[in-house]
């Protein structure tokens, strides 16, 4: 049998055929069902790690929304490169998975999945669902090294920026590496404050929204895109400076608890609503730019 033929006999196949994407399906389940505990079980539960089961929905709505495009697309299996994609994937789940490396057995997942569509499908429903798959990078833990080596420069910008504009305003404050001396109380900006925590969950919604709403608009979703991580770091003093006004009027005592999560709570909020005004900024912009382009075109031709 020939190459010409296998690849026409798995066109058929895949085309005619529920039972190869069934088993396809439940194999790709199977193998990431371990994976998915784990998650469940470990980093799901934290505050950095909490979106990602939100990412699989948000992936699968985006696959849901793009239905249209999905059954109009050509189906023209493509087998060579899925295999090689698939096989890839999986000896990337097996090597992460016994080396205890989460990042890389999650974003295994990405190979995997796409290998599956070129076996099915082929190029042209990859191209239409490769963004919804390359999104659930984000539901993978983020590797320790990076969150160390980003979370303690962090720490010190923010508590830096939180002792000098207190200070600036009267209070009495002062400052020690990440401990924060106002009053009589010494306060420690956690890796929580860091705004570590906040960047991933962020930089995924940010992603989503330029992604669902402004991919027509290239350079405004760029820009927009641009802007996570400081939207994410001014959130953050905004959440830290709060939480020393409180402790210094109140208490240590009125920063434990609830209230501390209130405040993460209010980040995002705060952080939510800074990347809209961002983005309406940028509008306003774009409009008065074009209107001022406009304006200029029609007095060049006029005094021509």
């Amino acid at each position: 049998m020939t190459y010409s033929d296998v690849v026409s006999a798995t066109r058929s196949f895949a085309s005619r055929s529920w039972v190869w994407p069934f088993v396809l399906g439940a194999s790709v389940v199977a193998a990431y069902t371990p994976t998915l505990i784990t998650l469940a079980q470990g980093p799901w539960q934290t505050e950095q790690e909490g979106h990602g089961p939100l990412i699989i929905a948000a992936a699968l709505w985006l696959v849901w929304q793009s239905r249209e495009k999905l059954r109009a697309a050509e189906v023209s299996p493509a087998p060579m490169s899925g295999w090689l994609l698939l096989l890839f994937g999986l000896a990337v789940l097996i090597l992460a998975r016994n080396q205890d490396i989460w990042f890389l057995e999650v974003a295994s997942e990405i190979p995997v999945i796409a290998g599956c569509v070129l076996l099915l499908a082929g190029w042209k429903v990859l191209r239409i669902v490769a963004f919804p798959i390359g999104f659930l990078i984000f539901s993978a833990p983020a590797p320790g090294w990076m969150v160390d080596a980003a979370t303690v420069p962090l720490k010190v910008l923010i508590s830096d920026s939180v002792t000098q504009v207190l200070y600036s305003a009267g209070y009495p404050i002062a400052q020690n590496g990440v401990v924060i001396l106002i009053g009589p109380y010494q306060l420690l900006v956690q890796d929580a404050c860091s705004g570590m925590n906040s960047i991933f969950a962020l930089s995924a919604i940010g992603v989503f929204y330029v992604y669902a709403f402004r991919w027509q608009e290239k350079i405004r979703g760029l820009i927009l895109m641009a802007l996570i991580v400081p939207i994410t770091i001014v959130a953050n003093f905004l959440r830290v400076m709060a939480l020393v006004l409180i402790a210094y009027y109140g208490g240590v005592d009125k920063i434990e608890g609830p209230l501390h999560d209130l405040t993460g709570i209010a980040l995002f909020i705060v952080a939510i609503a800074l990347m809209f005004l961002c983005d309406v900024f940028i509008s306003l912009c774009a409009n008065l730019w074009r209107r001022f382009g406009i304006s200029l075109k029609n007095r060049t031709q006029a005094q021509t």
